[in-house]
């Protein structure tokens, strides 16, 4: 999968499962999804399995933060960090 595609498929999961309208209209690639409260813990919990079905990929257990999983510019270079090891 190539990047555009990869970062497109993240970005499109997340505002389809977790972002209203509204939130869906000014969402960009550095919005941010946990500090600002769009997504919670266990919606954090649903990102990284449909990330690691999706990629097929495994997170460490320190890897779920918010260092990783904040926007979709840190969930794409995380995955892609993943994916390509």
């Amino acid at each position: 999968m190539d990047d555009n595609t990869m970062k497109k498929t993240i970005r499109e999961y997340l505002s389809k499962e977790y972002l209203d309208a509204e939130e869906a209209a000014v969402f960009v690639d550095d919005t941010p999804l946990i500090s600002s409260g769009l997504i919670d813990s266990i919606s954090v919990l649903e990102v990284v399995s449909y990330l690691e079905d999706t990629f097929k990929f495994e997170f460490d257990p320190h890897e779920v933060d918010q260092e990783n999983l904040n926007t979709v510019d840190l969930i794409f270079a995380f995955v892609k960090s993943k994916v390509e090891s």
